[in-house]
C-alpha cells in the first residue's frame, strides 16, 4: 500500500495496461471469429458453428491447438532472429494500441481524473507511424532467417510491398494535420466537434473535406497489412504460405494476431482522423442518443435469450445464457445517470471500429488478388500521386483561409 500511495500514477498505468492487453487479446482471438463467420455468409456457408454457441469458443479451441501443436525449427535456420522475428512483429502490433484514445481526454472515474488509453503523447501520430514502420522488419527478418527460398521470397515481396505503400499512407494523412494543426490524438478529435457551419446535419468530421486524402489512407492501409487484395506477400499458390511458410505452432498464431493487431491500429486511425474519434455523430442538445448503448445492449440481450431458449441445447445454451445475462447487465449499467456519460466515448470510438474491420473482412470475401506488377504500379503510379495532389492542394487551402 505504501508503494501505491508512493507511484500513483504507475500504479494507474499499469492496471490501464494490463486490463487493454486482456481486452485487446481477446478481442484479437474473436476478429478471427467474427471474420470467418463473415467470410462464410458471403459465400453461402455456415462457418464456426459447433464448438460453443455459434462457434463462441472456436477462438479458445485454436489458441489451444496453437499452443500444444509441435514446435518444428528448421536445421538452417538462424535461431535467434527465427524466434525475435514472430516476437517483433507482434509486439510492434501491439505497442501502438497504448498510444490510442478510446474516449475523451479526461473522465471521472470514482471522483478521479483518468485518462481513456495508456499514454496521451503530443507527438502521438508521429510515434504511431514510427512504430509501424518498423513492422517491416518483422516480416522481413522471418523469411531472412527460415533460410528457405520461399520465406525469402515472402519476405522480398512484403518489404516491398509495405514500404512502397507506407510512402502513400503516411502523405495520405498530413492533409488532416494541416487542417487541425496538430499532432496529439486528442486535439485531432476536438477539432472535428461540432458540425458544419451551413450544412448543420453533418458532423465536422475531416473525411468530408479529406475524402480523397481517406480512400489513399483506406487503401494502403489495407496494402500495408498484406490484406486481401494486396496479400501478395502471401500468396498460397505462389509462394507456399509468404514469409512465414517454415513457422509452426504459436509462432505462426503471432504472426496472425500481429495482422489482426495492425488491422485494429489502421482502423482506430481512420476513425480518430477522418470520422471524430469517440465523437457522436449527433449534435449534443439530442439528449437521447445518451441511451443507445445501454438500450442497445439490452435489445442484443433480448435477442440472445430468444435464441437461446429456442436454438440452443445442452451445453451451448448454458453458453448463450451466461453472454444473455452479461448483455443485459451490462446494458442496465450503461442506463445509470453516473454510467451514460462515461460510456458514450468508447461506445462511438468501438462502433466505428467495428465498422472498419467489417469493411475489411467484406473485401477479402469478395475482391480477387492483384498480380504482383499490377500492385506496385498501383501504389507508385496511382496512390502516391493522388497523396501528393491532395496534399498540394489541402496547404494551398489552409494558407489561402489563413492569410
Amino acid at each position: 500500500m505504501e508503494f501505491v500511495a508512493q507511484h500513483p500514477i504507475l500504479v494507474v498505468s499499469l492496471i490501464k495496461i494490463v486490463v487493454l492487453l486482456f481486452l485487446l487479446m481477446t478481442a484479437l482471438a474473436y476478429v478471427t471469429w467474427f471474420e470467418r463467420k463473415v467470410v462464410a455468409r458471403i459465400q453461402s456457408r455456415i462457418g464456426p458453428l459447433y464448438v460453443g454457441a455459434h462457434g463462441l469458443l472456436q477462438p479458445l479451441a485454436d489458441g489451444v491447438k496453437f499452443l500444444f501443436k509441435e514446435d518444428v525449427t528448421p536445421p538452417a535456420a538462424d535461431r535467434f532472429v527465427y524466434v525475435l522475428a514472430p516476437f517483433l512483429a507482434l509486439s510492434l502490433g501491439l505497442a501502438t494500441i497504448a498510444l490510442i484514445p478510446f474516449g475523451p481526454a479526461t473522465i471521472m472515474v470514482l471522483g478521479v481524473p483518468t485518462q481513456m488509453g495508456i499514454a496521451n503523447v503530443s507527438l502521438g501520430l508521429l510515434f504511431v507511424f514510427a512504430i509501424t514502420s518498423m513492422g517491416v522488419y518483422g516480416v522481413a527478418l522471418a523469411g531472412w532467417s527460415s533460410n528457405s527460398k520461399y520465406p525469402l521470397m515472402g519476405g522480398l515481396r512484403s518489404s516491398a510491398q509495405m514500404v512502397s505503400y507506407e510512402v502513400s499512407l503516411t502523405l495520405s494523412v498530413v492533409g488532416v494535420v494541416l487542417l487541425a494543426g496538430t499532432l496529439n490524438f486528442n486535439d485531432l478529435i476536438a477539432y472535428q466537434s461540432g458540425h458544419w457551419r451551413y450544412v448543420r446535419f453533418l458532423p465536422h468530421w475531416n473525411v468530408i473535406p479529406q475524402f480523397v486524402g481517406f480512400l489513399c489512407y483506406f487503401i494502403s492501409a489495407i496494402a500495408e497489412t498484406n490484406r486481401v487484395p494486396f496479400d501478395l506477400p502471401e500468396a498460397e499458390t505462389e509462394l507456399v504460405a509468404g514469409f512465414h511458410t517454415e513457422y509452426s505452432s504459436f509462432k505462426f498464431a503471432m504472426f496472425f494476431m500481429a495482422e489482426y493487431a495492425n488491422m485494429i491500429t489502421v482502423s482506430c486511425l481512420a476513425t480518430i482522423l477522418f470520422f471524430g474519434g469517440w465523437l457522436s455523430p449527433f449534435p449534443e442538445r439530442w439528449t437521447w442518443q445518451l441511451y443507445i448503448p445501454g438500450v442497445g445492449l439490452i435489445l442484443g440481450g433480448i435477442l440472445l435469450a430468444y435464441d437461446t431458449a429456442m436454438n440452443q441445447r445442452g451445453i451451448a445454451r448454458i453458453q448463450l445464457a451466461v453472454v444473455t445475462i452479461g448483455a443485459l447487465v451490462i446494458g442496465a449499467a450503461c442506463l445509470l445517470p453516473s454510467v451514460m456519460p462515461v460510456v458514450q466515448g468508447p461506445f462511438w470510438f468501438l462502433l466505428k471500429l467495428l465498422g472498419f474491420l467489417f469493411f475489411y473482412v467484406w473485401t477479402r470475401g469478395t475482391l480477387p488478388r492483384f498480380r504482383y506488377d499490377q500492385l506496385m504500379d498501383f501504389g507508385w503510379k496511382f496512390l502516391l500521386p493522388v497523396s501528393l495532389a491532395n496534399l498540394v492542394i489541402t496547404a494551398f487551402v489552409v494558407m489561402v483561409l489563413n492569410r
